[in-house]
């Protein structure tokens, strides 16, 4: 998830108190990522409803830690 943004990824970890929502956010993503991959592949068994219900939970997450991402490379000068 917004691999671009790798470095300031690291440097909101490295302070996880501080980004404990950012990081909630961030590892539910990738929750829903590996979720949803194992369902396209047939792992998991789930409708295409099931599946897309997903996508629209992972993408509003993904557009969240955006917004939240530009914010602290805003306030730290990143």
């Amino acid at each position: 998830m917004l691999h671009e943004y790798r470095d300031i990824i690291t440097h909101m970890k490295e302070n996880e108190a501080a980004n404990a929502h950012f990081l909630k956010i961030f590892h539910r993503h990738n929750e829903l990522d590996e979720k949803i991959t194992e369902a396209e592949k047939g792992a998991i068994p789930m409708t295409d409803k099931e599946i897309e219900v997903l996508k629209k939970e992972k993408l509003l997450l993904k557009d969240e830690a955006y917004g939240i991402l530009v914010e602290y490379k805003k306030k730290h000068s990143l």
